[in-house]
């Protein structure tokens, strides 16, 4: 392809949809926010898949690691295939999809509702039925994606979900980092992680690590380079590869290490440089130093911002690199934009 792809135009917008959203956004986050803090809810349930499932695996530990509140994925088929209530009366249930119309997503959503629980939809469709479903719908405002592959709709999820637990938590300092996300973006963005390109030629698995929040970015980035390079990416913990994993890392074998600032930064660097010590093909987003090679980062100053900027860099990566192997990053061979399942 010569012209700009979707994927690319789309990547590039990021910092402006995310800057937009958070101007449009506030009154629904504080509503929202307040009644968080009204309910105290004992657990938080979470209800999405693919991307939109990433992204809520983000807000996971970030609940967690500010609010120490339990948050777990429930799977949308308890519902809908199996037509059974959970019981959630103390719970808050966020559901998140990005076209809001996916049967078993509003299914769950409207059996969380049910039960008890306080449902928030995150959604980039305001009148879609999850939207319907849900006590408050928190829009991404980020306009058509185009592309298959979601990018802008993914990371705005994920700011959407920050700016929830900031207000909810009333912890000023995410606050700050959250509306400084729109200049943090625009210079991942600009991040040249080109040398990576060649060094997958011939390549058709690898291995992506992370952990806490970058656990989360590493199974987006795993996706990406399944749905747009035909390449087997596989998402680990840096502390669960060790177990099984590592036993197919040979001599050249390809590993992307998604470290942010963040107190799993060391953990990450410490397996990416081990295992390129070992004859891996590794690359790593630290300044940590080892035989990994180092990919550019931009830092946002905060530990659960921090891995939203690596992915950014990521996408601008993976559409290039799906162009050097051939292929169109915005149409994937068996897939659609709006995936309907039940």
């Amino acid at each position: 392809m010569t012209q700009t792809t979707h994927m690319r135009r789309e990547v590039e917008e990021i910092p402006q949809v995310v800057a937009g959203f958070l101007d449009a956004s506030a009154p629904v986050l504080d509503a929202a926010a307040a009644r968080l803090r009204e309910i105290d809810p004992a657990v938080i349930v979470t209800v999405a898949r693919g991307s939109s499932d990433h992204a809520s695996t983000y807000l996971k530990y970030a609940i967690e690691l500010t609010l120490g509140v339990p948050v777990a994925s429930v799977g949308p088929s308890i519902a809908s295939i199996y037509n059974k209530q959970l019981k959630l009366r103390s719970a808050a249930a966020i559901a998140i999809s990005q076209s809001g119309k996916s049967p078993d997503i509003v299914g769950m959503a409207q059996s969380a509702r049910r039960s008890g629980a306080t449902t928030i939809a995150i959604t980039n469709t305001a009148g879609s039925p999850l939207a319907e479903a849900s006590d408050f719908t928190i829009d991404l405002h980020a306009g058509v994606e185009q592309s298959v592959a979601a990018t802008k709709t993914f990371v705005t999820s994920v700011v959407a979900g920050l700016a929830l637990l900031a207000r909810w938590s009333q912890d000023a300092a995410l606050q700050r980092a959250i509306g400084e996300l729109p200049e943090s973006l625009s210079r991942a963005v600009a991040c040249d992680w080109s040398e990576m390109i060649g060094a997958l030629d011939g390549q058709d698995a690898l291995y992506v690590l992370g952990r806490g929040p970058g656990y989360a970015i590493a199974n987006e980035a795993a996706l990406k380079f399944k749905e747009t390079c035909g390449i087997q990416g596989e998402s680990y913990s840096a502390a669960e590869v060790m177990h099984g994993p590592v036993s197919i890392v040979t001599a050249g074998y390809p590993v992307l290490g998604l470290a942010a600032r963040d107190a799993a930064e060391g953990s990450v660097a410490d397996m990416a440089h081990k295992l390129a010590g070992q004859g891996a093909r590794a690359f790593l987003t630290s300044d940590r130093p080892g035989p990994a090679t180092r990919l550019p980062f931009a830092a946002t100053g905060h530990p659960l911002t921090d891995p939203l900027a690596l992915i950014v860099s990521f996408y601008r990566f993976v559409e290039a690199l799906a162009l050097h192997r051939g292929l169109n990053p915005d149409a994937p061979p068996m897939l659609k934009k709006v995936t309907e399942t039940v």
